[in-house]
């Protein structure tokens, strides 16, 4: 019997394979800086020229970046499967909707997106962003990039925590599991009734609290996964 209601989290895990590396991938663009200093608004306060520096080669790299099988299949799944589908993601690409998805609830923002810190007015991120950006609304030069920052609170978050207490299934791919509150979400649904799956290339630190697992690369499991649930 199929799931009527499927929330799926996904993290960077599940962009890996199409070249877009993770906090903790060795020689990758995060590991020669401290988290401190390049993605938290007091680095980006102390060093505006690093931070854009580093978001703009994300931005090119993400830009580069093409979805992969996992992402296609969750693509399919939110188009085929006869119920409500809701994808939340941790991931500041833009590949779930590359892939086809509809409807994405970045929680962590987007690379995609600009953001200024003075009156919040928000549009699309040209290629380069500099400290000298002035916002097209109050013309201020406090253009940021659009993504959520350590020690500043997530996106959609109302929204999410009503759609975790409404599923029947929570799927979590490619997520470490150490970052709150996502690494919360598989215990609000676990309270809600929900069944809990753990989708991951090796167990994350809250795998005991999914009741079915499995391990392997995103773009092995996840079609798997997605082909089963549409057989149901």
């Amino acid at each position: 019997m199929a799931h009527e209601k499927i929330v799926i989290l996904t993290g960077a895990g599940i962009s890996a394979e199409s070249g877009l590396g993770t906090f903790r991938d060795e020689g990758g663009l995060w590991a020669q800086h401290r988290i401190e200093d390049v993605a938290t608004p007091e680095g980006f306060h102390r060093n505006p020229d690093l931070v854009h520096a580093l978001y703009n080669a994300r931005r090119v790299q993400a830009a580069e970046a093409t979805p992969n099988a996992a992402h296609h299949a969750l693509a399919e799944l939110e188009r085929d499967h006869p119920g409500e589908v809701v994808i939340v993601t941790q991931n500041v690409d833009s590949l779930h909707e590359k892939a086809g998805v509809q409807s994405v609830l970045h929680m962590h923002g987007h690379l995609a997106g600009a953001l200024c810190g003075s009156c919040g007015h928000r549009w699309e991120a040209p290629a380069n962003m500099h400290k000298t950006d002035s916002c097209p609304a109050c013309q201020r030069t406090s253009t940021r990039p659009d993504i959520v920052w350590f020690g500043e609170i997530p996106y959609f978050m109302d929204v999410i925590w009503d759609h975790l207490d409404s599923a029947d299934l929570f799927v979590a791919i490619g997520t470490s599991g150490e970052v709150y509150p996502a690494a919360a979400f598989v215990q609000e649904a676990q309270r809600a009734g929900a069944h809990t799956i753990e989708l991951n290339l090796e167990p994350s630190s809250r795998v005991s609290d999914f009741a079915e697992t499995s391990f392997g690369p995103a773009t092995e499991i996840v079609p798997l996964w997605v082909a089963q649930e549409l057989s149901r």
